[in-house]
């Protein structure tokens, strides 16, 4: 796995991997990204031989990296596999390392070994063969204060950082960096286990923290699968705490780390214009069937929430925002998160992120129904989730959102996203 341009060999990192039921990570392969100036970035990964030897390894991903001894090889996504992206910093996460590191822009595999390994999932990276002994120490919640400040900080981007600002993103937020989207966030622990914290921004337009905690607790009355959470108000500010569902605490000390790949790879999707005709819940539900433990139960469980996203007009349901889990040997849809009503402006027609079913990403009962089958489920039994979940989320999300102390006024705004009467329209 060595490419030479001026006797200089491609970079390349050890991929280590914590397995189920283990708190300590092993050498899973490694992986070289080989890159010309007039040609396609290269990826290759191989599964090293004593890892394929033991009795307990799992493959990376059910898609890309199966677990065989060869070679495997990606020009697409810059040359980084799926899993392996999905383990890599998101925006924030690279704004927090470019910021501490002071640099504008790194290559792909250093954001990798640069970002810290309370990343999502049970993977890790690094120069050694041997995978270092786990960090555990992590933020507490009793520095939220700091942190947020931290964040704000870190929003300014039109000033450098204090050399305490600085030395604050070292120390605390390049621990947990990796997590879900562009908003300010870190990873902290209290006696519970982990938590990402999510700061509110200057510029929201209501109360994000409180509205997102609201909407997964809808969510979970929909009988959605949502991910725990919870509302911390400190000096003044609120922030959503969010369980992170990748880490279970282990008696011992430590943590149980399950590996987690996005829907964007389970498509084989990119982020990019280009890629986004394969952004769909029908494709997704299809790789369910193929990949899931109990396919019945999660593509079931995918068409509530792709209701769910269309009833709250939830249209940042990209697919990062959905996710596959193995808590042990076996793949399962992940809960749910991430869920934030927009304000929109159109009563007629809204459209989701995802294509939704035969017409398109068009937010209707008639194309939720349009490929009900696609997801397992009969028309009749389709049909009944969407008007029971209708019903549940017109006559609750107000009351649900007050009991999570969203603002008379903050409901006012956000009002309109919910079952909006273009839903029922025929098209």
């Amino acid at each position: 796995m060595t490419s030479r341009k001026n006797n200089r060999p491609a970079p390349r990192c050890y991929v280590y991997i914590t397995l189920p039921g283990q708190v300590t990570a092993v050498t899973a392969g490694r992986y070289e990204l080989q890159a010309g100036p007039q040609r396609a970035a290269v990826g290759r990964f191989v599964y090293g031989k004593s890892y394929l030897a033991r009795e307990d390894a799992v493959e990376i991903d059910p898609v890309e990296l199966k677990l065989a001894a060869r070679l495997y090889q990606t020009t697409q996504h810059d040359g980084v596999f799926g899993a392996l992206r999905d383990a890599a910093p998101d925006y924030w996460g690279r704004l927090v390392v470019e910021r501490a590191l002071g640099k504008d822009r790194l290559l792909e595999i250093e954001y990798l070994l640069k970002s810290r390994d309370d990343r999502a999932g049970a993977l890790g990276f690094g120069l050694n063969e041997r995978p270092p002994a786990p960090n555990w120490k992590f933020n507490k919640t009793l520095q939220l204060a700091k942190l947020q400040a931290t964040a704000l900080a870190l929003l300014k981007t039109d000033r450098p950082l204090t050399s305490e600002e600085a030395e604050q993103v070292r120390r605390l937020l390049l621990r947990g960096t990796s997590m879900g989207g562009a908003r300010p966030k870190a990873v902290v622990e209290d006696q519970d286990g982990l938590w990402l914290a999510k700061f509110n921004r200057p510029d929201d337009d209501f109360n994000v923290a409180r509205v997102e905690h609201a909407m997964l607790t809808l969510a979970k009355a929909c009988e959605i699968s949502a991910a725990e959470s919870r509302i911390e108000t400190v000096a003044g500010k609120d922030m959503l705490l969010v369980k992170r569902f990748d880490r279970d605490k282990a008696e011992g000390g430590g943590y149980f780390r399950h590996r987690m790949v996005s829907a964007l790879s389970l498509l084989r999707s990119d982020e990019t214009i280009t890629d986004r005709a394969k952004w769909s819940y029908v494709g997704l539900a299809e790789e369910l069937r193929r990949v899931s433990a109990n396919p019945k139960k999660d593509t079931g469980e995918l068409f509530r929430r792709m209701c769910f996203n269309a009833l709250i007009s939830n249209t940042d349901d990209h697919p990062r925002n959905h996710a596959i889990l193995a808590r042990n040997r076996h793949w399962r849809l992940s809960p749910a998160y991430d869920l934030t009503p927009s304000r929109q402006v159109s009563r007629e027609h809204r459209d989701l992120a995802m294509t939704v079913g035969s017409f398109g990403r068009y937010a209707s009962a008639q194309n939720l129904l349009s490929q009900c089958k696609r997801f397992l489920l009969d028309p009749q039994e389709a049909a009944k989730i969407i008007a029971d979940m209708e019903a549940k989320v017109a006559k609750g999300w107000r009351k649900i959102a007050a009991k999570a102390g969203v603002t008379a006024a903050d409901c006012e705004k956000i009002k309109g996203a919910f079952v909006y009467p273009g839903f029922s329209l025929a098209v």
